[in-house]
């Protein structure tokens, strides 16, 4: 490998590692704010302020405003409906679960991708994927029987079924992205377009009740939109300097961030149950995805 390839891919791996991290300071401060601020008005300014290093970075790259140019805007449409409902649902999950199992439960998507691809795009399906997805189910099954139990926790229970829906929701949208992508859709247009119409669906929260916030919680709301767009942009140009291959196994590491944050700054021990699903859902998502074409 020739040292500037090398070199681009180590920036590449860094980049990812980056937005992990920026992602689970991302969801620290969501859980921070759970009990006081309004859902809506949390993805509000997660898309609203996101905007800002959207933006910037558009402008960088000499894409504004041509980025907004697009041939599919039905397509974006259902992109932007299915990646907002996940914002709701994934953010309810971090309310009612610690960060480590709300995170882990976001990696059942690829495993749900393999069974929508099937059934909904007619492909075919591997018996290795199969697998994975077999895994991946066990191991969301280890985490949710025990809260069936005499005395179960219907908080949890809540909070799983929010999780799987936000997998499912992301593996919808993650579907939809590939569709845009190969009918010529730029990813910086995929992108902008989902952060405007995260912002404008759900500006009609406000309806619902916002809250007037303290000078915390405002500080709170607008770091959860730019680490949000920080995080989402490191996390796309990540794949412009390291193949998906080299990048996949510092993916996992946001399992690591989420478990240290949770038990630094909201004391939450992971239970016996996480620690038996968590290896069997990363290795079925693992398993399912598809396999590099040479």
């Amino acid at each position: 490998m020739k040292r500037t390839t090398l070199q681009k891919e180590r920036l590449g791996i860094l980049l990812r590692i980056f937005s992990g991290i920026a992602f689970t300071i991302m969801g620290g401060l969501i859980k921070y704010l759970a009990e006081t601020v309004p859902l809506g008005q949390v993805v509000f300014f997660r898309s609203a302020f996101a905007l800002i290093p959207l933006m910037l970075f558009l402008i960088w790259q000499k894409d504004f405003p041509s980025g907004f140019k697009t041939t599919r805007p039905m397509g974006h449409f259902v992109r932007c409906f299915l990646g907002t409902l996940a914002m709701f649902t994934a953010f309810s999950t971090i309310r009612y679960l610690p960060i480590a199992e709300a995170t882990t439960l976001t990696y059942l998507a690829p495993i749900i991708m393999v069974v929508l691809a099937a059934i909904w795009l007619k492909e075919k399906v591997s018996a290795r994927r199969w697998w994975g997805v077999l895994l991946g189910l066990s191991g969301l099954l280890v985490m949710t029987v025990p809260n069936f139990s005499l005395h179960h926790d219907s908080r949890s229970l809540l909070g799983i079924a929010f999780g799987v829906a936000t997998a499912i929701l992301i593996a919808c949208a993650l579907l939809q992205v590939r569709k845009l992508s190969r009918q010529g859709e730029k990813s910086s247009t995929i992108t902008i377009y989902f952060a405007v119409s995260s912002t404008i669906i759900s500006a009609f929260t406000v309806f619902s009740g916002w809250i007037e916030a303290t000078p915390t919680q405002w500080l709170c709301l607008i770091s959860i939109g730019i680490v949000g767009g920080i995080a989402q942009l490191f996390m796309t140009v990540s794949f412009s300097y390291a193949d998906a291959s080299a990048l996949a196994p510092y993916e996992y590491l946001s399992i690591l961030w989420a478990v240290i944050t949770g038990v630094i700054f909201f004391a939450e021990i992971p239970s016996l149950y996480f620690y038996l699903a968590m290896p069997l859902i990363l290795l079925g998502a693992i398993v399912a995805k598809p396999r590099r074409k040479a």
